[in-house]
């Protein structure tokens, strides 16, 4: 039989000539696949001890391509690992330099393997790792909120809708509203890990191989907790991406309302809070100013997450089974998403642990008149009055404050009785809500109690997924 000549690819074989330099500029993934390189090792040593169960590698065949294969792992740990011209991405870098140490056993490596599987397996242990650390980033985020809510003691603020004051929350319930959407955030990456932990390895190109590979056992050998059952799919799915860059997206919709949040409270019109200088920035111009850069940059940086996960969904819309090379263009939405989430949640933490809140600004604008009318409806309610109809007295006492008649103190206790003198004094309102989930001091404790066994669990699905 006649060798080939190579041309550096893979499929040197059936081509008379090597590729264009164009097609490899366009194709070449090299730049930004490289950062794979430990998993796809992991996946290779794997594969080699299944070819060596399978008969297809001898003994000292399977010891010598491992121990090349760890002396790759080793140059690229200590950053002497040189790239040739002829390396298309980094599956054929580190074939390319395995059998430059093993010879003709390294050469085997790829027996029973295609790039497709090897890829989709190498893809789902990567997203598995980055998943569980945006995991544990996110819960330093919630911890965060919760050691900040547990020391911001009585300390209360207006709470808002339409961005317009409605009525006080303890400083402590706000803060752990954020924590309870990280909380699901955490449960969903949770399930995306568990729903992607499965191995596409053995797979092949799309239906497999003759050889009598164990794709189970490779599956064990690298964490998986289960195996592909239909090759066509294995190759060809990218759910997990989806997902993943779906629940990164959604992470950062949170950061966004949270970051929307702290640009307010940190302006000199709430003066609800300071930054510290070191998570502050200036202006180039202004002296006087101080930026919440990083809450700001966690709302602009949201369409960016939203905008990744868009464009793998668009790309996968249209690839009929099995591979396509489409799928090439799932990784760097997917690389920068993890990046830009870890990036945000660490800087997010460190701002919000170091700044300072200001009670007193807080309180003051909580204690505003008008945001103890729903109390005034209340007590009319509990007085035996129909809501709507408490809804309409009230109104009308708050229509008749704003233009000027005197005060909505002095008009409801005219109007309704003493009594409601009491709903004035600073702090009233917010104690005065009871109600299980809600944001007086009584059910902040069971809301601690409850978040804390949250946590709790959480920690436990994250070890476990």
């Amino acid at each position: 039989m006649t060798e080939s000549k190579s041309s550096g690819a893979l499929w040197h074989g059936r081509f008379a000539d090597g590729p264009a330099a164009a097609l490899m500029a366009y194709t070449a993934s090299l730049p930004f696949d490289q950062r794979l390189w430990s998993v796809d090792i992991d996946g290779s040593m794997a594969h080699v001890r299944g070819l060596g169960r399978a008969g297809v590698l001898e003994e000292a065949e399977v010891s010598s391509v491992l121990d090349a294969l760890a002396r790759v792992r080793g140059e690229f740990e200590n950053g002497t690992f040189t790239f040739a011209e002829g390396d298309e991405d980094i599956h054929t870098a580190i074939e390319r330099r395995v059998t430059e140490f093993a010879g003709d056993a390294g050469a085997r490596l790829h027996t029973a393997r295609s790039r497709n599987d090897q890829v989709a397996t190498d893809l789902r242990l990567w997203t598995r790792a980055a998943l569980r650390d945006v995991a544990h980033h996110v819960m330093r985020l919630q911890s965060v909120l919760i050691a900040r809510a547990e020391a911001a003691g009585d300390a209360y603020l207006p709470g808002y809708t339409h961005v317009q004051r409605a009525q006080p929350v303890l400083l402590a319930h706000h803060l752990l509203a954020h924590a309870w959407s990280l909380s699901r955030d955490v449960d969903r990456l949770t399930a995306t890990i568990r729903r992607l932990n499965v191995s596409p390895l053995g797979a092949g190109a799309l239906a497999g191989t003759s050889i009598p590979i164990d794709p189970a056992a490779t599956a064990a050998e690298l964490g998986f907790t289960d195996v592909f059952a239909n090759s066509l799919d294995a190759v060809s799915d990218r759910d997990f991406v989806a997902e993943a860059l779906f629940d990164l997206a959604l992470i950062g919709v949170h950061l966004s309302r949270l970051g929307e949040e702290w640009v307010l409270w940190t302006s000199e019109e709430f003066g609800f809070a300071t930054l510290d200088d070191a998570y502050a920035t200036g202006s180039s111009m202004l002296p006087q100013k101080k930026n919440a850069d990083i809450a700001e940059l966690a709302r602009g940086k949201s369409g960016r997450l939203i905008g990744n996960l868009t464009s793998v969904l668009a790309m996968l819309k249209g690839l009929p089974l099995a591979y396509n090379r489409d799928l090439q263009e799932d990784k760097e939405p997917l690389f920068d998403s993890v990046d830009q989430t870890v990036l945000a949640l660490i800087a997010l933490s460190g701002m919000i642990e170091t700044a300072t809140f200001h009670p007193a600004s807080m309180a003051k604008a909580a204690d505003a008149e008008v945001l103890v009318a729903t109390d005034l409806a209340e007590h009319l309610v509990r007085s035996g009055m129909p809501f709507r109809q408490a809804h309409a007295v009230v109104g009308q006492l708050v229509r008749r404050h704003l233009a000027g008649e005197g005060s909505l103190r002095s008009l409801a206790v005219e109007e309704i009785g003493d009594e409601c003198a009491k709903y004035f004094e600073p702090g009233s309102a917010v104690r005065m809500r009871k109600s299980p989930g809600g944001a007086g001091p009584e059910a902040l404790d069971a809301q601690f109690v409850r978040m804390k066994a949250t946590v709790a669990e959480l920690e436990r699905s994250l070890g476990d997924s």
